[in-house]
């Protein structure tokens, strides 16, 4: 599966965990090294990097951003290895863990 592959099917499994969330999708081109995607929920807020596999190459600023947004909110990186945990610390983060 290719990462774009693997990112469609997360961000259909996100909209089903977190109904009415809004999906933005991010522009490494505007601002290089911010994650993939933010989810707006109600209002609050997670953003995630996705990688194809835990060994993918993290590009130049990935992590500052991600460290960065996990300090406002909640930031990760994700692949389909730690899909289930990152996705639990999303749902504490919006206030949905059970």
């Amino acid at each position: 599966m290719r990462e774009s592959q693997y990112q469609s099917k997360l961000i259909k499994t996100i909209k089903k965990m977190f109904p009415g969330c809004i999906v933005l999708k991010n522009d490494s081109g505007y601002l290089q090294g911010v994650p993939d995607i933010i989810v707006l929920y109600e209002n609050l807020w997670g953003s995630l990097e996705i990688k194809i596999n835990e060994d993918a190459e993290v590009q130049p600023n990935q992590a500052y951003y991600i460290d960065k947004m996990d300090n406002m909110s909640f930031a990760a990186f994700i692949h389909p290895g730690n899909e289930a945990e990152v996705l639990h610390g999303l749902q504490e983060a919006l206030g949905l863990a059970r």
